[in-house]
Parts: C-alpha cells; sequence; structure tokens
C-alpha cells in the first residue's frame, strides 16, 4: 500500500496536539522521519502510539513461563488473607468518583 493510499484509507485527523521541543530535538526527529521516508507529523505519531501500547500493554499483558505461571495460579487459588489495607483502599470513593 502505498503512502497516498494509507492516508486515504485513514480515520480523518480533526484533532491537533502541539507540543514545544528543543531545536535539536526537532532535528533529529526530522532526521529520523526523513530515514524512514516520513513526514515529522506521521513519524511522531507512530512513535506516540505505539509508546502508548507499549504502556498499556505494560499494565495488561503478563509473560511468564509454564513454572512462574503454576505458581500464579496457586497464588490466585489461596485463601485472601485479611489485608486492612486493601479493605480501607476499597472503602473510599474513587477520584473519578468525587
Amino acid at each position: 500500500m502505498s503512502r497516498s493510499e494509507a492516508r486515504n484509507s485513514a480515520p480523518p485527523r480533526d484533532t491537533l496536539v502541539n507540543i514545544r521541543v528543543a531545536g535539536q530535538d526537532r532535528d533529529l526527529i526530522d532526521r529520523a522521519a526523513r530515514l524512514r521516508g516520513k513526514t515529522r507529523s506521521e513519524f511522531m505519531l507512530e512513535a506516540a502510539r505505539g509508546a502508548a501500547h507499549d504502556a498499556l500493554l505494560d499494565q495488561t499483558v503478563f509473560l511468564m513461563g509454564k513454572a512462574e505461571f503454576g505458581k500464579f495460579r496457586a497464588m490466585l487459588d489461596e485463601a485472601p488473607q485479611h489485608n486492612e489495607g486493601l479493605r480501607d483502599l476499597m472503602r473510599r470513593k474513587s477520584p473519578w468518583d468525587k
């Protein structure tokens, strides 16, 4: 797929995001973008999207071997222990519910 075809099939970009960077950072980004055959915006969006996916996956995907998974399952199957700190946390309102 060519770049123009990719642009035509992508959802419309209707939100503006601005950032201020040091000139040397902009120059570095521009050099890298040219090497990849992308505009600065395309390069930055791709990099930011990748970093965002990684950050979210770091919080939701756990990779482990068979032995570690067995230990993990055993911990989940254990009866819960009394934890007053957790009980207190669960009694509090969430920041977004205040």
